[in-house]
């Protein structure tokens, strides 16, 4: 593996406090921004195009949650160039030229829109390359980029569950302002996935909804995103492994046209230092048996 091959070019970073804290684990696995050049090299997209799948900033956005006392994790390499919110071999038969292993899941919906493990499109169904990757890059990129990071990811919620007899995973995405034309409501500002109750407690996504429509936001559950393979794979409420999903609207901080910062930036991050304060400020009989089943 030729991209983020040495120590001082990570993959992936932990923002950690000196003492966690709190019992949840903070991930960004989609504002990576860090483009390999053989992914610009190979690509008929410009710069900027490629960026359309971009998490623009949220690792920003959610810094303060170190100084809360959560870890937070972040790739630094690009959606574009490889998804860790899949499975590790949603795999694009129409991307690569030869023929998928056996273990490759080939027919989920997010392989037919172009966004397997290692995408075929970006937003506005872009394709990314003129000259596709091989099989073996693909999977090298799955075994040397993907599985330290889950690794990684899995390594935080078990010591975080140690220590404090139970863990939350807050995933934090971004979406486009504007959605699809199926979509007939303008999106909300937020939106909390829970996988319809399955992957966390249900007390935690009305925690969340509350506080966030407390300082005037617009929010949503499950609407129109559900929450993904992350959020899906590591909640298991019966186990104490509590998995919720934020998608912050785009339009709030960022201006989608040129991919810069917006005046509503720093306002938002405050609100979202406001809101997680709150959350795990909350003692435990304020998110009762977070021990047991979702609702």
């Amino acid at each position: 593996m030729r991209d983020f091959a040495t120590p001082e070019d990570p993959p992936f970073t932990v923002a950690a406090p000196a003492q966690q804290r709190v019992p949840y684990v903070f991930n960004s696995p989609h504002s990576g921004n860090a483009y390999p050049q053989s992914l610009v090299t190979r690509s008929g997209l410009t710069a900027h195009e490629l960026r359309r799948s971009e998490d623009f900033l949220i690792d920003e956005l959610f810094a303060p949650v170190v100084e809360i006392g959560a870890p937070l994790l972040a790739a630094r390499f690009p959606r574009a160039w490889l998804d860790v919110n899949r499975e590790p071999y949603e795999l694009d038969p129409l991307l690569f030229r030869e023929r998928l292993p056996a273990h490759a899941n080939t027919r989920t919906m997010r392989v037919a829109g172009g966004l397997g493990t290692v995408p075929r499109l970006v937003a506005e169904n872009l394709p990314i390359y003129q000259e596709p990757p091989s099989l073996e890059e693909g999977l090298d990129r799955v075994e040397c980029i993907y599985r330290p990071y889950h690794d990684c990811l899995r390594k935080l919620i078990a010591t975080t569950s140690v220590t404090f007899g139970y863990a939350v995973l807050v995933d934090c995405h971004s979406m486009p302002s504007q959605g699809s034309k199926r979509e007939k409501e303008p999106r909300a500002d937020i939106i909390i996935g829970d996988r319809y109750g399955t992957s966390c407690n249900s007390a935690i996504s009305h925690e969340l909804i509350d506080r966030f429509r407390e300082l005037g936001y617009s929010v949503e559950r499950n609407k129109p995103y559900a929450g993904g393979f992350i959020t899906e794979h590591y909640g298991r409420p019966l186990k104490g492994f509590h998995a919720v999903q934020i998608e912050i609207n785009r339009g709030l901080y960022m201006n989608e046209s040129t991919i810069s910062k917006a005046v509503g930036f720093d306002r938002l991050r405050d609100d979202i230092r406001s809101v997680v304060s709150h959350l795990v400020s909350l003692p435990d009989s304020g998110l009762p048996a977070l021990s047991e089943a979702a609702e």
